[in-house]
């Protein structure tokens, strides 16, 4: 049975994106991608019009690419309460999101809930937000460094 992981950001055009394709590509690298199924998406409809969400922020695409990683037509979607019981782990960027994450999802009744910088050396930090900054570099080094903990962690415990 696959791991199910969910990440979450504000809008899900940036953060999120970033941390679900920098861990697709990390997982495909290691020969992993059918132990996986990794997503992401919003705590807020900011980027979604009429139900269709907004493409991936144009700085992230480019970050992404830069790397290798292509996001394809990935588009902004809401996290909605029935994720909770759909995904193993739900990773916030920062904890606001957190805040927002146990609204939508009714708390946190499993413990499935968690930042993605928990995982580092740099627990209750949040992941650097790009929308602000336009600093898209230190976001895409705490995604990779999120992402590389977290795999760690997750394939440490399956072996």
């Amino acid at each position: 049975m696959p791991i199910k992981v969910l990440f979450v950001c504000h809008g899900n055009i940036c953060r999120s994106p970033m941390a679900e394709f920098v861990m697709k590509d990390m997982v495909e690298k290691e020969g992993l991608s059918e132990e996986f199924v990794i997503e992401s998406a919003a705590t807020t409809t900011e980027e979604i019009w009429n139900g269709v969400g907004n493409p991936v922020y144009p700085p992230a695409r480019k970050k992404l690419l830069e790397n290798g990683i292509d996001p394809g037509d990935k588009r902004a979607r809401l996290a909605v309460r029935s994720d909770y019981d759909r995904y193993d782990l739900i990773i916030g960027m920062d904890t606001e999101n957190m805040y927002d994450m146990k609204r939508i999802f009714g708390g946190d009744p499993d413990g499935k809930l968690s930042l993605l910088m928990d995982y580092t050396d740099e627990k209750g930090r949040g992941v650097a937000d790009p929308w602000y900054t336009r600093d898209f570099e230190s976001t895409w080094r705490d995604v990779e460094k999120g992402c590389t903990a977290l795999l760690k962690i997750l394939t440490d415990q399956r072996s």
